[in-house]
């Protein structure tokens, strides 16, 4: 065998993640790790490379003990951790800058995001569907056809720049060129001196705030209406699905809040409305209550995004891409963290949930004081109400 665990246990603090792991991978074999958010596939394999040292049990790779090599052994070994992550997302900012009217783009972002929480969501399911009806297998064809058709797609009909569209016309480029110029403008005089102002520096940490808190949906939350409120399994899984339900409304919700209301103060009242519903949460009676709380804290807080990366292009200009990418890289760093963060705490505590959910609170606070401090919007630049319809007229 290629690769062998046997009786693997893992740990975060005293909050066990892996439970006696077993299996067996023979060379030029495929071995898929199936299951629901929060139970322990990401764990295996960053426990496979020692990122997350095994607290019991056996891994051997081509018979050779591993557990004692450090990462960077382990990976020469041959093993390597490739993570999902949401890389697209910087160039797609970029995209949308070009291709909508500037008062239009939060949409773009609402849209999008939307898609992303409610694909999150809706997957599971279908993925349990598919399996039931045609076999893990088949399933996972089945998903990757619709990536390839996606491509496919994307391939015939998307278009860098507008004037490339041979459908579009001198009315729709002319309203597009103001937007194009702005993703050219090049406000310093190169990515490092942006990535230096410190409007920068305070948008990527109040992402950060707002991951930090939304990480614990995807990670923690199933294993906190278990223990904290004795859900089954099935019943977690269908719990869990609410927030990003919820969340995905924000986001549509955020892209059509009137654009004469400054993101400023979206952005302030979300996070202090997070901030309340999170001291509230200890407090809920019951794992309906709680999961309701948290799908209102998802949709608040969710508001905050189109905020976020419609952002990148008021600051980054030319640099979209960099300033969305440094973002979105602050805000993987919080889902490493959180969960982490979330251990130990419950280790300490002996498994006390309220100072997780307090600090996550504290953190969010952090973002609302953040937002007193950063303005995107520098005089004089705010889309006026009906721009972008005002100019297709005049067009």
């Amino acid at each position: 065998m290629l690769l062998e665990l046997d009786r693997v246990q893992a740990f975060y603090g005293r909050s066990q993640a892996l439970f006696d792991v077993t299996f067996q991978m023979a060379k030029g074999e495929v071995v898929a790790l199936m299951g629901r958010n929060g139970m322990g596939k990401t764990t295996t394999i960053r426990t496979i490379c020692n990122l997350l040292p095994a607290q019991g049990g056996t891994i051997r790779f081509a018979g050779q003990d591993v557990r004692r090599l450090p990462p960077y052994r382990v990976a020469r070994l041959g093993i390597g951790l490739v993570p999902e992550g949401r890389r697209c997302f910087p160039n797609l900012t970029r995209m949308l800058s070009q291709w909508m009217p500037r008062a239009e783009r939060m949409r773009g972002q609402a849209l999008m995001w939307a898609a992303t929480r409610w694909g999150g969501a809706v997957t599971p399911p279908l993925a349990l569907f598919g399996i039931e009806l045609f076999g893990w297998r088949w399933s996972f064809v089945a998903f990757a056809m619709l990536g390839v058709v996606w491509v496919v797609l994307f391939r015939l009909r998307f278009y860098e720049h507008p004037n490339d569209h041979p459908r579009a016309n001198e009315a729709e480029r002319a309203l597009l060129a103001q937007s194009a110029s702005e993703v050219h403008d090049e406000p310093g005089s190169g990515w490092l001196n942006i990535l230096l102002q410190p409007r920068v520096l305070l948008l990527v940490v109040q992402y950060f705030c707002w991951s930090y808190v939304w990480y614990f949906f995807i990670t923690w939350m199933p294993t906190f209406l278990h223990e904290g409120f004795g859900q089954s399994p099935l019943e977690t899984a269908a719990l869990a699905t609410l927030p990003l339900l919820a969340g995905g409304l924000g986001t549509l919700v955020s892209g059509w809040i009137p654009v004469a209301v400054p993101r400023r103060a979206i952005a302030i009242g979300a996070f202090s409305a997070v901030v309340v519903m999170l001291l509230v949460l200890p407090h809920a009676g019951g794992a309906l209550a709680a999961t309701v709380v948290m799908a209102a804290i998802s949709f608040t807080g969710d508001l905050t995004v189109p905020v976020s990366w419609n952002s990148c292009a008021d600051i980054g200009r030319r640099y979209t891409a960099t300033v969305a990418a440094t973002m979105n890289m602050f805000g993987n760093f919080s889902g490493f963290i959180a969960p982490v963060v979330t251990g130990i705490i419950l280790e300490r505590s002996g498994n006390d949930w309220t100072p997780v959910i307090y600090l996550m609170a504290a953190i969010a606070a952090l973002g609302a004081i953040v937002w007193l401090f950063l303005d995107v919007e520098q005089p004089g630049e705010r889309p006026k109400p009906g721009e972008g319809a005002a100019s297709a007229a005049a067009g």
